[in-house]
């Protein structure tokens, strides 16, 4: 389990994260436009992003340049929208998305090259992360933003379509109560207002959809896609994350990193 403990996340595996960080270190202070609520009857609430943070995709193939330029500007100080900006991330993703199968052109960017953008940006650190049900995907992804205080990429369309996770709802704050559940999710999409005959409109800028809702979009990535690799560890592809939920996540490498005895 050297290479990456959040990849199968569990509730075990939950609990002990917030076991350690809570005893060793304060959160993180949540992002410039987050908005978190606190309440023993309502259970917790976040959202990192602000209005000016959505951006939409200048064109059918820039989802992930579109999607980096808004957890850029979710984490950053000030927010880009700019369409020379997005292209020069779009190119920056590309270039980093690895190798393809025999005869096929990349027009877009890879999940692969969305990570690694990111990390060569010095936004992160990223990784990516592959879950077994949506549940988990959703307990991962809320951990890692009240962990870090940045936002998750989320592959969806069985691994066609990216958006970008800013806060979620949830049962309880899921550093003080391992038992937590995600009842929603704030999402952007870069292709609003737009959407897709084949999976259906795209949500609003940092609407909270329920998790039954984001399940409709966001699926298992399909098995049999070209495996290639991410760069860091020649036994970690993405062979690994068919029939996975994948989600780009953002992590904290210390102090929990040194004491797993892991690579996070």
């Amino acid at each position: 389990m050297r290479d990456h403990l959040l990849r199968s996340a569990s509730r075990a595996t939950i609990g002990l994260l917030i076991a350690i960080q809570v005893t060793l270190a304060s959160p993180v202070a949540p992002g410039r436009g987050s908005q978190p609520v606190l309440a023993a009857d309502l259970g917790y609430a976040v959202d990192l992003a602000a209005k000016g943070d959505f951006v939409a995709q200048k064109n059918l193939v820039q989802c992930v340049g579109a999607s980096m330029q808004m957890m850029l500007n979710i984490i950053g100080p000030t927010a880009d929208r700019t369409a020379g900006t997005q292209l020069r991330l779009q190119k920056l993703a590309r270039s980093m998305s690895g190798p393809t199968r025999p005869g096929f052109q990349r027009h877009g960017a890879s999940v692969r090259g969305w990570m690694s953008g990111l990390n060569q940006l010095d936004a992160g650190p990223y990784r990516l992360v592959g879950a077994d049900t949506l549940a988990e995907a959703m307990q991962t992804a809320a951990l890692a933003i009240r962990l870090t205080g940045k936002p998750v990429g989320l592959l969806v369309w069985h691994g066609r379509h990216a958006w970008v996770m800013s806060g979620f709802k949830a049962t309880a704050d899921p550093l003080r109560d391992a038992t937590f559940d995600v009842t929603a999710a704030l999402v952007l999409d870069p292709l609003y207002p737009f959407g897709s005959r084949t999976w259906g409109p795209s949500p609003k800028p940092r609407e909270a959809l329920s998790v039954a809702d984001i399940g409709r979009q966001f699926v298992p990535r399909r098995s049999g896609t070209w495996p290639g690799g991410i760069g860091i560890d020649p036994v970690w592809s993405l062979a690994s994350l068919s029939g996975k939920y994948v989600l780009v996540i953002p992590y904290r490498a210390q102090p929990i990193a040194r004491l797993l005895n892991v690579a996070l």
